[in-house]
């Protein structure tokens, strides 16, 4: 939902203005009702250009933070009563995507292990403190039956991926998709690639 959207009722939230995050949450509630939220997709993507070590600024690690971190944590806490609801609307059905779930977007670049190049500092601690947040908020609904999981996209010609990129739109998202629809409670709390493989915190 967050720079995404819900399909079919899609709604669209800016993860920059947690300001306005009640007002967003009350309108997804009018259309979700009594079902509650069964998917929150927080897809925020953000970094500055120059992040080598000798041109890096506070304000970028700032804007970068709240944009890629601070945001999607304080609209999966606004959107919480609705993911409850949804949970507890379906509590027959195993956990994930038709149950309740937070789908946080990370990136390879936010894994230590696979960290040998160095630079991209706002960009690779957002998604670290993202993972973190993924892996904090999975201890805390698990008696909620609500499931959380980070989900590296792959290198995607986007705007922000850049022409280069190896994966093509579709590539990914069709990937994303048959993720989505296998999650279940051993993924709860873990990192993975888009094509379904266990990434390395």
């Amino acid at each position: 939902m967050s720079h995404g959207n819900m399909q079919k009722r899609g709604k669209r939230g800016k993860v920059d203005k947690p300001e306005t995050f009640e007002d967003f949450a009350r309108r997804v509630e009018d259309i979700v009702k009594d079902d509650g939220l069964n998917v929150l997709f927080n897809n925020a993507g953000y970094s500055p250009k120059s992040t080598r070590i000798n041109f890096v600024k506070p304000e970028q690690m700032m804007e970068t933070f709240l944009i890629n971190s601070v945001g999607p944590l304080m609209l999966t806490k606004t959107l919480l009563p609705l993911l409850k609801k949804a949970a507890s609307k379906n509590v027959s059905k195993p956990v994930g995507i038709h149950k309740s779930a937070v789908i946080n977007m990370s990136s390879y670049l936010g894994s230590l292990s696979l960290n040998n190049q160095g630079g991209l500092y706002p960009y690779r601690c957002s998604k670290v403190a993202l993972n973190m947040i993924t892996k904090s908020l999975s201890v805390d609904f698990k008696n909620d039956g609500i499931l959380v999981t980070s989900i590296h996209p792959g290198w995607v010609k986007t705007s922000m991926g850049g022409s280069n990129a190896p994966l093509d739109i579709d590539t990914s998202v069709c990937g994303i998709i048959e993720l989505l629809k296998n999650l279940n409670d051993d993924h709860n709390g873990q990192f993975y690639c888009y094509d379904g493989s266990k990434m390395d915190w």
